[in-house]
């Protein structure tokens, strides 16, 4: 078998709505498409992936580097020992090839976007859903029936009062979802505290919530705000600092003790660790965010997690970023804690496959082969235009 070609266009995720740090007005993310000789059902196999949300289309270096460098490849050295699948670690280590070591910003992106599209189409070959490979192949056959799972809202928005908020919350509630998660630190800590206490008044406990700062703040806001946070006992505190400033996250355990929750914005095995290291990070209670999607795809993120185990974490504590059908099936096929979930937002690449609805917060997979863009009908429309 072999890859016949690769095709790549960026799509926009416009939005009003703004976090902490950036508005969305100008977000697009990168779509791939990797097109094979092998056929199934009548038409030959096509795996797809895309970026997640959070940071723009890495299309100029997908085109530049890493698409020709995948098409260039001997198609053999890219196959699995009997030649009749890709082989991702192979795959990742062609993408890889003559790139340096640390830098990995925009480069872990495009490198996650065409890993995604590579486990989807190696699924497909085989023949099964992502998350029943994995769980075959990582897990002794073992996977999650159904994955936790947390609405991610509450941003800023324009004209947005409280009451617009609560009316957010409560559709979320009715959706199916039993957590939700809203920004802090787009505004005064006064003004935050009057947020979480609206949206408070419409849950049935402070367990039921989150708040994300997105990085906004140094050591004396952050500080500021886990005193006023902690006696609330929220589900978590996440991302206070900058993702790479561990002290500050190490700091914070003096002042916070509930769960905390980051990584989302570390993109490699080595920063990753770094936070292990260094962070300050709770095994017993804190949350680990990171984003296959975007830290270099699967392939990084099994190594993310050997790394975990080794320093005594478990797999429970991961509930990645992202909020998409990739994430979902690993943490379904590698028991990961849970998912994060879009309702509203960044669609329609946010949100899961169309026919399964939330229940008690948890959501199940279809059992269709290779991710399951498939079922969901207006992300599937976009992806099957740059194949035909």
């Amino acid at each position: 078998m072999r890859i016949t070609a690769v095709r790549e266009t960026a799509v926009p995720i416009k939005s009003q709505a703004r976090n902490a740090w950036i508005d969305f007005s100008q977000m697009t993310v990168s779509v791939v498409a990797v097109m094979t000789d092998v056929v199934r059902d009548g038409q030959p196999v096509v795996g797809f992936g895309f970026n997640s949300n959070g940071r723009y289309a890495p299309t100029g270096i997908l085109r530049e580097r890493f698409i020709p460098r995948l098409l260039n490849a001997p198609p053999d050295s890219l196959l699995d020992e009997a030649g009749v699948n890709l082989d991702p670690h192979r795959v990742w280590a062609t993408l890889m090839r003559n790139e340096k070591p640390g830098g990995h910003g925009e480069r872990s992106v495009a490198v996650g976007v065409l890993d995604m599209a590579v486990w989807d189409a190696v699924a497909k070959i085989a023949g099964l859903p992502l998350f029943r490979l994995l769980a075959d192949r990582f897990r002794g056959g073992v996977f999650d029936a159904d994955v936790f799972v947390y609405a991610a809202g509450g941003y800023y928005k324009p004209d947005k009062n409280l009451e617009d908020l609560q009316d957010e919350i409560r559709k979320y509630l009715a959706f199916g979802y039993s957590v939700v998660k809203i920004k802090i630190g787009g505004d005064v800590l006064s003004e935050d505290l009057r947020r979480i206490d609206a949206v408070l008044q419409v849950l049935d406990g402070p367990a039921q919530l989150a708040v994300d700062a997105n990085g906004r703040f140094d050591l004396h806001n952050a500080v500021d705000y886990a005193r006023a946070l902690a006696p609330y006992g929220l589900r978590w505190y996440e991302e206070p600092g900058d993702p790479l400033d561990y002290e500050i996250q190490a700091k914070l355990a003096d002042y916070y003790p509930a769960p905390m929750a980051t990584g989302e914005n570390l993109f490699s095995l080595q920063d990753a660790r770094n936070l292990i290291r260094y962070g300050g990070m709770r095994r017993d209670r804190d949350i680990l965010q990171f984003d296959p999607a975007l830290s270099y795809g699967l392939v990084e993120y099994l190594r993310i997690l050997e790394m975990l185990k080794q320093y005594g974490w478990s797999v429970r504590s991961c509930i990645p970023h992202g909020g998409h059908q990739m994430a979902l099936n690993i943490a379904a096929g590698l028991g990961l804690g849970g998912n994060e979930s879009y309702p509203d937002m960044f669609q329609p690449f946010g949100g899961f496959s169309d026919s399964v609805a939330v229940q008690d917060g948890r959501v199940s997979l279809p059992n269709i082969p290779g991710i399951g863009f498939e079922a969901k009908n207006e992300l599937y429309a976009i992806m099957k235009k740059i194949v035909e």
